[in-house]
């Protein structure tokens, strides 16, 4: 029996491996040409971050990869009748799917391991690789004119040279919050990208600073500049945090709705005590209940974003469950056939059910916690149903 369960494994193995290394693929230079285009990469970063879209693609390419292979394994295996003598040798079918079912369910925790781990350190070097070629477009932008100004978001950039990324004489012109606008020059200056905290910094070096119309002027050494990087910014979804990160926000934003509602209490107990009634309608007190809502939404989307992680890395084993009865009772097809029939209503029926509970967990209408398990329940009593006819037949 071991000798058979091995066979199986080996057959699976082999068979999965194939296939998702060719499917993998095919949606890695998908992405990167995405990626690319996107950004405006030129083909040295794209080299650069081919290696990090893998871990992206993964999670997506695993599930429906397992289902063919097991299909294939499985389909092979009923076609040349070795499951009705494996039967006749007194073997249920169980014994034979074990195999499938523990590499679905391997397959389930590494899937989780990427989505949860893997992906965001994927994202994170992506952007380093993004800001890197940022830096580069705009130092050559700076060595080939000297001047780099941007009147919209407030500031301008003169040198007189650029060597080995550092500025020459740099002169910086830029708008405070307070619109004062103060001008700095320094011996050398280097600018740095930094998407972890999503600002540009500028390290100066013997820089003087002036504001135009007053009589103000400072000298400042090792001086450090931040702007916002404004529509430079790569907005990181939910998806590109590990689980830690998205319950750190959710207690932030819980946080934030308790000092908000604190805020609006005060306000309302003032209002009361003083009299003014009209008050209370005012544009101040929407806002503070807008925040609540806003907030409320916001932890919605991210108690589902950790759901929806351990609901579709589950997915495998339940795709693994359904996969090889259905191949098994399906034998006397072609296992192209079979993993059609199988995968079409899983395609039709299992990821717009998935989406239909991510809106209605997002909405607060269920709750995503066992809402999210919904499509693979789904699979697991279909899948039911053929192993028993499977076992019985």
């Amino acid at each position: 029996m071991k000798l058979l369960q091995r066979y199986i494994v080996a057959d699976l193995l082999r068979v999965f491996s194939l296939l998702v290394v060719v499917l993998t693929v095919m949606l890695v230079f998908v992405g990167v040409l995405r990626e690319a285009t996107d950004q405006n990469l030129g083909m040295n970063q794209i080299v650069q971050i081919m290696p990090y879209v893998v871990p992206s693609m993964l999670p997506f390419t695993i599930p429906a990869t397992l289902l063919l292979a097991v299909t294939v394994v499985y389909g092979r295996l009923a076609g040349d009748l070795e499951v009705t003598a494996a039967k006749a040798a007194g073997i249920t079918p169980l014994k034979l799917l074990t195999p499938a079912f523990v590499l679905g369910l391997v397959l389930a925790i590494c899937s989780f391991g990427l989505t949860n781990y893997a992906i965001p350190w994927a994202i994170g070097n992506i952007e380093r690789v993004v800001a890197q070629a940022i830096e580069d477009i705009f130092l050559d932008r700076l060595d080939a004119q000297h001047l780099v100004s941007e009147p919209e978001k407030g500031f301008s950039i003169t040198v007189e040279d650029v060597k080995n990324r550092v500025l020459i004489n740099p002169t910086f012109v830029y708008r405070t919050g307070d619109h004062q606008q103060v001008t700095m020059n320094a011996k050398w200056a280097q600018i740095k990208f930094d998407m972890e905290n999503r600002k540009v910094r500028i390290w100066l070096k013997d820089a003087q600073a002036s504001v135009p119309g007053k009589n103000m002027s400072m000298v400042l050494d090792k001086k450090e500049l931040a702007f916002p990087m404004g529509e430079l910014e790569m907005k990181r979804s939910a998806r590109h945090l590990t689980i830690t990160a998205i319950e750190d926000k959710i207690v932030e934003y819980q946080q934030d709705a308790a000092v908000n509602k604190f805020q609006r209490d005060q306000e309302i107990a003032m209002l009361l005590l003083t009299g003014e009634f009209d008050q209370l309608g005012s544009e101040q007190m929407q806002t503070y209940g807008g925040y609540e809502g806003w907030a409320d939404h916001h932890k919605r989307k991210l108690k589902t974003e950790i759901h929806s992680r351990y609901a579709m890395a589950g997915s495998c084993f339940f795709f693994a469950m359904i996969g090889g009865p259905f191949a098994i009772y399906q034998a006397q097809r072609q296992f192209i056939t079979a993993f059609i029939m199988c995968f079409l209503p899983i395609l039709l029926v299992y990821y717009p059910l998935t989406f239909l509970m991510a809106n209605l967990g997002k909405s607060g209408t269920i709750d995503p916690s066992w809402g999210m398990w919904v499509p693979n329940a789904v699979l697991a009593v279909i899948a039911m149903m053929v192993l028993r006819k499977v076992v019985k037949h």
